[in-house]
């Protein structure tokens, strides 16, 4: 996993909000897959540097989260 700029924008088109994002703040996440990374963000501040990770880190994280 990195924070690092990307170095191919991700289009806005691409970045879908969490479901369990409020519009009072706090849990505001969201993400976007591309081929071969999943990049997430956080979606008051999209300024800052998204996350990325590979596909099987992500979808290990969102089965652990579940439970």
């Amino acid at each position: 996993m990195n924070a690092q700029p990307l170095t191919m924008p991700v289009p806005e088109s691409a970045w879908y909000k969490s479901s369990y994002s409020t519009g009072s703040g706090g849990e505001c996440v969201e993400v976007a897959a591309r081929s071969g990374t999943v990049h997430v963000r956080d979606s008051k501040d999209t300024t800052r540097a998204a996350l990325a990770v590979e596909p099987t880190a992500w979808t290990a994280f969102v089965e652990f989260a579940a439970r």
